[in-house]
């Protein structure tokens, strides 16, 4: 089924704050991006998915938020598919300090497509931390730290500590949220990996496979995805997850499944998710991965079948002015 998904334009996309791992060099200076670049990367993924037969709609652009390019934070829609769209709640993420004000943004521009919304309380990232896989809800988690520099051993003689960006905490709200689905609660270990859509990626007609960067969790998660996925599970090598192979997204067009990754990742990948019925299609997000540390995934916010989606006149005609061919038919 077609689906309908959300982009941040890229028009202020910045290392503002710099709070992950990929977006300052080893002397903890922020990278700048190469805007021209990003920009066309962006467009480039844009228009690829519109050519599966997505739908993407485009939150506007704030100078001083640049994280809006990574909408995956935003929060979930609840249920996402398989029922109408009075029945739906987008359920707002509870973002990190810097990026907070985006909330009200996105409550903005979701309640005008149409949907209730609601807020979770604890700190928690949205959907790159609670996604369906197979029949179950997956919760990524790790340890929140106060963002700082500290002294250590070697050259430079400091390091950045950032942690990770859901708490563990949320999964009494998620519970009481999805109460009709198990939740599979997993803890991330590598700052690098500091959201769980950088490490796993369910796909397939069920959403039943699942690619897995099992270094980037603890032994305990690791253990509990072999005995629940089997050999349902992809275990990603580091080079592929280096690239966030995970970090990937699926559609379905003309009754094809495939699945969008970023460029570069590795043939043996790619063929056994063809063996699996799905097409990879690569995409080169690399400016988004390099300087900002989100590829594929982190730029879409998935508000599931275009069909259920709110269709009363305002919420169609929100819908039409914030397409992306509305906004961007140079580009079309």
């Amino acid at each position: 089924m077609p689906r309908t998904i959300v982009m941040g334009d890229p028009r202020f996309f910045s290392v503002r704050g710099g709070a992950n791992p990929h977006t300052r060099n080893i002397f903890g200076i922020r990278k700048t991006v190469d805007a021209d670049r990003a920009r066309r990367q962006w467009h480039s993924m844009a228009k690829a998915l519109i050519a599966h037969g997505v739908e993407v709609l485009v939150i506007e652009p704030h100078a001083r938020l640049p994280g809006l390019v990574y909408p995956a934070n935003a929060g979930f829609l609840y249920p996402l598919e398989g029922c109408p769209a009075e029945r739906k709640t987008f359920h707002l993420a509870n973002l990190l300090p810097s990026r907070a004000p985006e909330r009200e943004v996105y409550r903005t521009f979701i309640r005008a497509l149409g949907f209730a919304t609601g807020d979770v309380n604890a700190r928690f990232e949205g959907e790159a931390d609670f996604f369906p896989a197979g029949s179950y809800m997956l919760f990524t988690h790790g340890q929140i730290e106060r963002q700082r520099f500290v002294p250590t051993l070697g050259f430079p003689p400091w390091k950045r500590v950032y942690g990770f960006r859901s708490d563990e905490a949320t999964l009494g709200e998620l519970t009481r949220i999805a109460a009709d689905r198990t939740i599979l609660p997993l803890e991330l270990c590598l700052e690098a990996h500091y959201h769980g859509d950088t490490v796993l990626c369910s796909f397939g007609p069920q959403r039943e496979f699942l690619l897995a960067y099992m270094d980037a969790l603890t032994h305990q998660s690791r253990e509990k995805l072999r005995s629940e996925f089997g050999p349902n599970l992809i275990e990603l090598a580091n080079a592929d997850a280096a690239l966030y192979a995970a970090n990937s997204f699926q559609v379905e067009h003309d009754g094809k499944l495939s699945l969008f990754m970023p460029l570069g990742v590795s043939e043996p990948v790619c063929q056994q998710i063809r063996e699996r019925g799905v097409e990879p299609i690569l995409v080169d997000v690399s400016e988004f991965l390099a300087k900002g540390g989100g590829s594929i995934k982190c730029m879409i916010l998935d508000l599931g079948p275009s069909a259920e989606l709110p269709n009363d006149s305002e919420s169609a005609s929100f819908r039409a002015e914030r397409s992306y061919q509305r906004l961007f038919e140079r580009h079309a």
